[in-house]
C-alpha cells in the first residue's frame, strides 16, 4: 500500500497564489506517477496535472494551463503543484493520486488517493 498525505490548501484571494504538497510512504519503490484531481460542489471529480516517474513530462487541463505547475522530488517522495493566478472556479478538493508506472497518460486510472486539502480562492 502506499499511502498520500497532502497539504498546502487554505483561502486565498483571487490573482493569488498556493502550493500543494503531497508525500507518499509506504510500499513507494517505484516507478509510479503521480497526479492532482479536483472535485467543485456538486460536480465530479477532474484531472488536473499528471507527471511522469521522471518528472520530465507533464500534463495539465486546459483551463490550468499556464497557472498552474506540477513537480516531484523523488528523494522527498513528494510532490507539489504551485498554482498562481487563482480564480473563484479554482475553489474544489484537490487530491493527489499515484499509479505504478512511468508515464501520465489520459484516462489513466490512480491506484492510490490521498484524503484531499481544500483550496478556496474568494472574488
Amino acid at each position: 500500500q502506499v499511502q498520500l498525505v497532502e497539504s498546502g490548501g487554505g483561502l486565498v484571494q483571487a490573482g493569488g497564489s498556493l502550493r500543494l504538497s503531497c508525500a507518499a510512504s509506504g510500499r513507494t519503490f517505484g516507478p509510479y506517477v503521480m497526479g492532482w484531481f479536483r472535485q467543485a460542489p456538486g460536480e465530479e471529480r477532474e484531472f488536473v496535472a499528471g507527471i511522469s516517474w521522471s518528472g520530465g513530462t507533464t500534463r495539465y487541463i486546459d483551463s490550468v494551463k499556464g497557472r498552474f505547475t506540477i513537480s516531484r522530488d523523488n528523494a522527498q517522495k513528494t510532490a507539489y503543484m504551485q498554482m498562481n493566478s487563482l480564480q473563484p472556479e479554482d475553489t474544489a478538493v484537490y487530491s493527489c493520486a499515484a499509479a505504478y508506472g512511468t508515464q501520465w497518460y489520459a484516462g489513466l486510472m490512480p491506484n492510490y488517493w490521498g484524503q484531499g486539502t481544500q483550496v478556496t480562492v474568494s472574488a
